[in-house]
């Protein structure tokens, strides 16, 4: 029984009988206030290459009426089950099949999502249909290559707004007629309906109008900035439409901001949804808006790389997420006017980090992944989809050249507009514009895992000039577990010489004297032109960031680094060493303790917003996961005075204040830390500039219910305060911190023996509940854990089930004990593949830990 996957193999079998024309989908939506079921009527019309021929439609429903072919009813029971209609008999040419069936509303962030905002108490609705999730809401051919048009008719409650991927009409008796879209995947097409507010304007440019619409829930209004958005986004159109030379392709853009959303955002043809935690309710840092600007960014580029040219299976989703995710920095980095010139230095600092973090793990996996079925696409929205390919771009990018890039990119959208499309067709438009010949390129970068690491190999002579200079290139061994063979790769790499401009008048700041371009291939790479030269204070490897490679300083360096990481005049060098140096940590090459002093030494001059919350987040991990046991509370408590004397000090009102309270928020340990909390919660203790704020205030509490300093009754207080979804998400999230065997029985009970509590509460509570502080009380439900994983796994939805999988395996018991469980639990349990893959990656989280923590000892 198929249940609910689909093979690789199925697809190809049914694109090769079958061309869709179109879907006519009707749902009675008018009943969503109070939930439940809702009618949907599929009108599909399509064409067989034979005649008599079989195949099958998709549906999850929990009742199907009527299933009609050609003019024939078909008996359901027959023909509906698992998630599939059987069709046979085709005709040959023109066929047209009818499906009547209910469907569900869910609260998992899949199909058409219902959430009932707490504040008005009207019920918010939207779809979220990738991978596989149309099939929730109307009958369809659920793959990408078997593309379509698309027109929805609704009928929703009286005063509700209806949006979907073409313009808004006008509705009739409360009935929305929407024209047919162009041909798209069925993944990307959309409704989301309810009461929303929305702000309206138009991008207008050389005789283009496109209407923009931007939508909110009514209890977050006053606090949307919307002009702020359009800004961001009239930059990407300008952007993208000249490097694309391909006019957006769709009626109009809507943005809405939707509730419960599992994901960052969705590309979905002209209606993006995006999670409404992105508009900010309380102050945040500049990053925050840097980070909102490229996911807006990058669901805009998908218009054209994903929605007008798609792929033709999920094995190439790497390119659809990579390359959104290479223009979205591109474009911050490059328009005219952007807020956020630094995005490369933002990249290398989030996006890298994910991407070497992944390619490390026993289920890397070659960026153009073998996706056999739907269970291999759902786990494989990871760190080497988005940021390891988005990074390998940015190499290709260096490797033939911008203009020769986007030129090539040109030819690809004009060539394959409204169809779909293989690797091979994008990188044969890239060799017609370049002249590279990439097969060897692709070969190497795109068909094998793992990362090389990049190591200067110095000589100099008593008057500090370098006699020879060479870039050795290392393959280490893949994890254990990980398929494929260690591969040296070719690089395109910059070394950058930077001195210490310490002059009578001067700066003060490590500068960059000079820089030398090249490509790096094989073993070892002699590089001439550094000869006969002074050895500058600092040789930096893979100078900005253009490949993918971890990247080691020599010992010279790395000694002069310690000392001034603060000190690079230019972010991203900075970014680079920083990156450098956790990643050493996370090797176990760098002890812990030390980590923690090159951090506290550096992060008062490290001016990038971005990368100071960053390394609060790495620090943090260190200490929990990384640092020897003994040693571990002393190294906290230096930690947590530093975050205080930093917050201390900080600029009133700006974003180093805001980001040093939330560090010291999450670490506050002693009587007189979280008085201090308690003090700045209850309004007898202030600092000078710091707004505790909404979002702040549940911070505090947060670290307040998890030391015991805050029981229930105080949490419930707090709710009073905020009595919105958010505030229901913090609140569930306090009360599964409690440091009490009761409270985490209640939280756990809430998530793995029932399975009611929405996306968003059941993820808070997760996170609550998993405190590092807390091993002790945890220790108990390694087993439990281990007993409800795989009944878990097969009786939820995905996303539902790899939240309690990730979420509460036992992580923060860094012990051989938590290893040989495991091991035991796979080799008892023989776990689907998706399961074992996300077991065995927590698994060499457990394994990476001990390394380290020996390593620090």
């Amino acid at each position: 029984m198929p249940g609910t996957n689909l093979t690789r193999e199925e697809a190809q079998q049914r694109a090769k009988l079958l061309t869709v024309d179109s879907y006519e989908i009707d749902l009675d939506l008018s009943g969503a206030q109070e939930g439940g079921t809702y009618r949907s009527v599929t009108t599909v019309r399509f064409d067989s290459a034979e005649a008599n021929a079989e195949t099958f439609i998709d549906l999850i429903a929990p009742a199907v009426h009527e299933v009609v072919l050609n003019g024939h009813a078909l008996e359901v029971g027959a023909v509906f089950r698992d998630s599939r209609i059987a069709l046979r008999h085709l005709a040959q040419g023109a066929n047209e099949l009818k499906v009547v069936a209910d469907c569900e509303y869910t609260n998992t962030g899949e199909g058409l999502h219902r959430f009932v905002d707490p504040v008005d108490q009207q019920a918010y609705l939207y779809t979220q249909f990738e991978v596989p999730d149309a099939r929730r809401v109307f009958a369809s051919f659920e793959q990408p290559d078997l593309k379509a048009t698309f027109q929805f008719t609704v009928k929703a409650p009286s005063g509700w707004s209806v949006i979907s991927n073409s313009p808004t009409p006008e509705p009739k008796d409360d009935v929305w007629t929407f024209a047919p879209t162009p041909r798209l995947s069925t993944y990307v097409t959309a409704l989301i309906v309810g009461p929303y507010h929305s702000v309206h304007s138009v991008y207008e440019k050389d005789g283009q109008s496109v209407p923009l619409g931007i939508y909110c829930r009514p209890s977050l209004a006053e606090f949307l900035d919307a002009d702020a958005i359009f800004d961001v986004t009239r930059q990407g159109f300008d952007w993208f439409q000249e490097k694309f030379d391909y006019a957006y392709p769709f009626a109009k853009y809507d943005q809405l901001f939707v509730p419960e959303f599992n994901a960052g955002a969705m590309e979905n043809a002209g209606a993006v949804t995006i999670r409404d935690q992105y508009v900010f309710r309380s102050k945040v840092t500049d990053a925050a808006y840097e980070v909102r600007a490229a996911t807006i960014l990058h669901e805009l580029a998908h218009m054209w790389f994903g929605d007008l040219v798609t792929m033709e299976w999920w094995n190439d989703l790497w390119l659809n997420e990579s390359f959104a995710t290479f223009a979205e920095a591109a474009c911050q980095a490059y328009a005219p006017g952007s807020k956020w010139p630094h995005s490369w230095t933002t990249f290398a600092n989030s996006m890298k980090t994910w991407a070497y973090r992944q390619d490390q793990l026993p289920s890397t996996h070659p960026i153009m992944a073998d996706i056999r079925d739907l269970d291999d696409v759902l786990v494989n929205f990871d760190g080497i989809t988005y940021a390891k390919g988005a990074s390998v771009l940015k190499q290709l990018v260096a490797y033939v050249g911008m203009d020769a890039f986007f030129s090539g990119v040109q030819a690809y959208f004009k060539q394959h507009a409204f169809g779909n499309t293989r690797l091979s067709d994008l990188l044969g438009a890239l060799e017609e514009t370049s002249g590279r010949d990439l097969k060897t390129w692709s070969k190497k970068w795109l068909e094998t895992a793992g990362i090389n690491v990049l190591r200067p190999v110095v000589d100099v002579d008593s008057a500090g000039n370098i006699t020879s200079f060479a870039i050795k290139q290392e393959a280490p061994a893949l994890p254990e577990g990980a398929k494929g063979e260690p591969t040296l790769r070719p690089h395109r790499i910059a070394i950058g010489l930077y001195d210490l401009d310490d002059s009578a008048g001067g700066s003060g700041k490590l500068v960059r004297t000079d820089r030398v371009e090249l490509d790096v291939d094989g073993e070892l790479t002699a590089v001439e032109e550094l000869v006969g030269r002074a050895r500058p204070d600092v040789i930096l490897l893979n100078d900005d960031d253009l490949s993918y490679a971890k990247v080691r300083l020599d010992t010279e360096s790395l000694a002069f680094v310690t000392e001034h990481l603060g000190d690079f005049e230019a972010s991203l060098p900075r970014a680079l060493c920083w990156a450098s140096a956790w990643d050493m940590t996370r090797d176990a090459e760098l002890p812990t303790r030390d980590y923690l002093s090159l951090v506290l030494s550096g992060i008062g001059k490290e001016s990038d917003i971005g990368v100071v919350q960053s390394l609060h987040r790495q620090v943090k991990l260190a200490l929990d996961l990384y640092a020897a046991p003994a040693g571990r509370e002393a190294a906290l408590t230096r930690w947590t005075e530093a975050t205080l004397e930093h917050l201390r000090a900080a600029e009133p009102g700006g974003d180093h204040q805001l980001a040093w309270a939330r560090a010291f928020a999450a670490t506050a340990r002693t009587e007189s830390d979280l008085a201090l909390l308690e003090g700045l919660l209850d309004g007898s203790e202030s600092i000078e500039g710091l707004a505790v704020d909404t979002e702040l205030r549940w911070a505090f509490v947060a670290r307040l219910a998890a030391t015991g300093r805050l029981d229930e009754a105080g949490i419930a207080a707090e709710f009073e305060r905020d009595k919105t979804a958010a505030g229901e998400r913090h609140a569930a999230a306090a009360r599964a911190a409690r440091p009490t065997a009761a409270a985490k029985a209640e939280a756990w009970a809430s998530v793995v023996e029932s399975d009611k509590l929405p996306n968003a509460v059941q993820e808070a509570v997760i996170s609550g509940f998993v405190q590092t502080e807390q091993r002790e009380l945890l220790a108990p439900y390694t087993q439990k854990f281990f007993d409800a994983v795989k009944s878990v796994w097969e009786s939820r939805s995905h996303e539902m089930a790899q939240q309690v999988v990730v979420g509460l395996y036992p992580a923060v018991q860094v012990s051989q004990e938590t290893l040989d469980a495991t091991d035991a639990w796979i080799a008892a349990a023989e776990p689907t593949a998706a399961l074992h893959r996300l077991i065995t990656e927590s698994r060499a989280g457990v394994e990476r830990a001990l390394r380290a923590q020996a390593a620090d000892a």
